[in-house]
């Protein structure tokens, strides 16, 4: 994984930006997308494969659903593992939830209680992925919205946890920690401090939204990076160091110039990492 390493600062990859993302020759640049849009061939397929012809690429699932109680769908597997083949991506990843129960799908990504039993399910889980796609994925840590009560460890211990039992990477959404600590009360700064900084190999980055009714923030990826998760996100560099880091915008879409712009700001925030003290 230290290969990752020399990646830059990447952009999720929307269709609307196609054009502009083939032609444009920026250093360091990336481009992740959710493998589910690819999964069936066609046009899609074929413009990817030409972005990846000049630009590395990535692949973030959202329907692994590695937090449930059962494994992983085996024609899910066998479709993402022939994408990933045909593709040879950089970097793999999914998220810590889960979204399927007895056969139906659940248009979010839902939390679970930090168990012990929960710890050796996804463990199992994860391990299939790896298995069936033949190279290690990263695990992405949630946003939160409520408490749960019947957790055994703390996320951050429970991710090193599944590192350990499994040899995956970690992918750090900063905005995820930022959303997580104003909804459940704690310090983005200590959980980015105790966060197992060896096994990071992906960073996001990602604006959030004000939910009408309540005080809570949403990780909906319609805005721009906010001040607070710029500052997070130096901190955590300063801590450990450059890692491929993702500008995530999913709704709402500027211009591919706009979104180039604030990809740039993470890229100087990376490259200032990398000169000598």
């Amino acid at each position: 994984m230290n290969a990752l390493h020399t990646l830059g600062a990447g952009l999720s990859l929307k269709a609307e930006h196609y054009a502009q993302a083939l032609g444009c020759d920026t250093e360091h640049l990336w481009f992740e997308v959710h493998p589910e849009n690819y999964m069936v061939g066609g046009p899609r397929l074929a413009w990817l494969e030409r972005i990846g012809a000049g630009h590395p690429l990535s692949l973030h699932g959202v329907s692994l659903s590695l937090a449930a109680a059962a494994p992983p769908d085996p024609l899910h597997l066998q479709r993402l593992a022939a994408l990933v083949q045909r593709l040879q991506p950089a970097l793999v990843s999914e998220h810590l939830a889960w979204s399927t129960w007895r056969g139906h799908y659940h248009p979010d990504l839902l939390p679970f209680p930090r168990s012990s039993e929960a710890l050796r399910r996804i463990t199992d889980n994860i391990q299939r992925t790896q298995d069936a796609l033949g190279r290690p994925i990263a695990v992405e840590n949630p946003s939160h919205y409520l408490s749960l009560e019947g957790h055994d460890y703390a996320e951050a211990e429970f991710l090193a946890e599944l590192v350990q039992h499994t040899g995956c990477g970690l992918l750090l959404d900063v905005n995820n920690v930022h959303v997580s600590a104003h909804n459940l009360g704690f310090s983005a700064e200590a959980y980015l401090d105790r966060f197992p900084a060896e096994a990071i190999v992906e960073i996001h980055l990602a604006g959030y939204s004000h939910d009408a009714d309540s005080a809570l923030l949403i990780d909906s990826h319609d805005a721009p990076v906010s001040e607070a998760v710029w500052a997070l996100f130096q901190r955590l560099v300063g801590r450990i160091g450059p890692r491929p880091t993702l500008i995530e915008r999913d709704d709402h879409l500027p211009g591919f110039d706009s979104l180039l712009a604030e990809r740039d700001v993470a890229q100087a925030i990376l490259s200032l990492s990398r000169r000598p003290a």
